[in-house]
């Protein structure tokens, strides 16, 4: 059985006496893909602000993995530790290429100096060579990222968490907005993550969820 990577127990958050998550249990396993759906309101965002440390709970825990508390960490902290969200709206650098976004993305000192003078050693290139693989867009490295198509701008968003090497993916509504063809893709590139990666999707679209083939919870 693999190692759970994700503990959520107990978890209540209200705003102003509305109780967004009531008593929320969630286990994520290593390497496991799992999608997470329900109706609005009904606390999706709220778990995922409570994960990355935006939001602190009124109550419950949640843990990465056996040693880091979540709820003790800040949300610069999380990311560095190894989880990454990538939001519905893509924010990328539209005015930089694809090479540069993934660049940019990479755990380093990004104090001034280091950052005007930092060079690319032969293993970061190979890494971020893995990653415009694994998203596919090989082609398109050179590009500036505002003239990928709305899928493309998703895709590089989930490769600048790859290359930050994040453990575990939220990915929020992933393909709204998307082609079916893209959608197709997006579906795909999830199924290759997993495995690797632990990935989070919150989605609506059932029809994607459904192509994802994986476990799903349901928020009510």
């Amino acid at each position: 059985m693999d190692a759970t990577i994700l503990y959520v127990e107990g978890v209540t958050v209200s705003f102003d006496g509305f109780k967004a998550i009531d008593d929320l249990n969630l286990y994520i396993d290593a390497g496991e893909l799992r999608c997470i759906i329900g109706p609005n309101g009904a606390g999706k965002t709220t778990m995922m602000d409570v994960i990355t440390g935006k939001t602190r709970p009124d109550a419950g825990s949640a843990w990465f993995g056996q040693r880091m508390n979540l709820l003790r960490m800040s949300e610069a902290e999380i990311a560095v530790a190894g989880i990454g969200r990538k939001f519905q709206k893509p924010t990328v650098f539209e005015n930089h290429t694809v090479f540069e976004n993934l660049e940019l993305a990479m755990s380093s000192n990004k104090n001034v100096f280091p950052t005007l003078f930092a060079s690319l050693s032969s293993e970061q290139c190979d890494h971020i060579d893995e990653v415009l693989e694994i998203i596919g867009l090989n082609e398109r490295v050179k590009k500036e990222a505002g003239v990928l198509s709305h899928g493309q701008k998703q895709w590089l968003e989930i490769g600048m968490l790859l290359v930050q090497k994040a453990e575990l993916l939220l990915v929020d509504e992933p393909v709204a907005g998307m082609t079916h063809q893209e959608m197709d893709r997006t579906a795909e590139l999830l199924k290759t993550l997993a495995g690797e990666q632990s990935v989070i999707v919150v989605e609506h679209d059932m029809d994607f969820v459904r192509a994802l083939e994986s476990p799903v919870t349901v928020l009510h």
